[in-house]
């Protein structure tokens, strides 16, 4: 009788500390705060870009080659509401494939770890036209 009460009262003992490790921070069990899983830090903010020069060394991936972008000029970066990146504006004129005129166009432009990860053309939401602008 003794040889199973020991591995019932062994695989009870595992169990138990072992269900420690499934308690988190959301956890409906009552289990102290010293044995939950703590939420993970938000990593720090990354610094503000230099858009100008980036922009600069990068304009082909704001705008087409062959819409010979002229009188190009960039807003202040914004950190996104969402993410950890930052967003600015873009506003250039530009031609047609054909060579007419297109006007100013305006892009907002998405950067990520010092790198122009996406640009589409700007929504009235993006708040474009309210912002002060430098050429690059």
């Amino acid at each position: 009788m003794g040889r199973i009460v020991l591995p019932i009262a062994l695989v009870g003992c595992a169990l138990a500390l072992g269900s420690c490790g499934l308690a988190d921070s959301r956890s409906p069990l009552p289990v102290p705060d010293f044995m939950r899983a703590k939420p993970a830090e938000p990593p720090p903010l990354e610094q503000p870009p230099d858009v100008r020069q980036m922009v600069r060394e990068k304009l082909d991936q704001v705008f087409v080659a062959q819409s010979n972008p002229q009188n190009v000029q960039v807003s202040e970066p914004r950190h996104e509401l969402r993410g950890l990146g930052w967003t600015a504006c873009v506003k250039a004129e530009l031609t047609s494939a054909t060579g007419k005129s297109l006007g100013e166009e305006t892009y907002r432009i998405s950067i990520n770890g010092g790198v122009i990860i996406d640009r589409r053309h700007a929504l009235p939401e993006d708040t474009c036209d309210t912002q002060t602008y430098q050429p690059i």
